[in-house]
């Protein structure tokens, strides 16, 4: 059976408005400037400690801070406003029917992409979720495909569909080719460079994707 792995944030749902309002909330709590768009974008994939460092130039104790203020106002609400993208929910229906065993493999922890699956109705739609702690120490795309690859055995020509340049590094990892999703917020060019095997424009265009790898 093939494994088709996916990315949640910007892959399945788009998880965006949510994540700006919580970081807006962060950089607040820090006397940080309100944060720009570019600094909005690149906190949408990579793990939150991690982006905070990049995006902001945070370190150390202050960047605990920021993950402290942004999963307070997250796990508030603006969690839950990340709707799914038009046609996921029939690409994963025509992904099943053919076999394929699903499963995400997210750097948002494990927790809150379990909460946001349920609350969008995709959480039947998938075979198993792996995610970040809460600690950070599992947080990096490699480390979360290596536990989902480690949870299916049996997986048959495992692939990785993602909307950054992290989920196609993660994927390449472990010799995993990754299908880009175009429909995403990474910037353009951004996963062809990284070298994504494919973009795909729309949720539509990974069965035929799939198929060529």
């Amino acid at each position: 059976m093939r494994l088709v792995l996916f990315d949640l944030d910007g892959t399945l749902v788009d998880s965006s408005p949510g994540i700006h309002a919580s970081i807006r909330v962060a950089a607040d709590a820090l006397g940080l400037p309100a944060p720009t768009a570019d600094q909005l974008t690149a906190m949408v994939g990579p793990p939150l400690q991690d982006g905070f460092a990049a995006a902001f130039g945070l370190a150390g104790a202050d960047v605990d801070r920021a993950v402290a203020a942004y999963r307070a106002h997250y796990a508030a609400g603006a969690i839950l406003d990340a709707p799914v993208y038009p046609g996921i929910a029939e690409l994963l229906g025509v992904l099943r029917a053919d076999g394929a065993v699903l499963a995400v493999a997210t750097s948002k922890p494990e927790e809150f992409a379990r909460r946001i699956l349920d609350h969008v109705g995709l959480t039947d739609a998938v075979a198993s979720v792996h995610g970040a702690t809460m600690d950070g120490r599992v947080r990096h795309k490699q480390q979360v495909v290596g536990l989902a690859l480690a949870a299916h055995p049996d997986g048959e020509r495992p692939v990785l569909v993602g909307d950054r340049a992290q989920d196609v590094v993660g994927a390449r990892v472990h010799g995993l080719p990754c299908i880009g999703a175009g429909w995403g917020p990474a910037r353009p060019g951004e996963l062809a460079q990284a070298g994504a095997a494919v973009v795909c424009a729309v949720p539509g265009d990974v069965p035929a994707a799939l198929a060529d790898l």
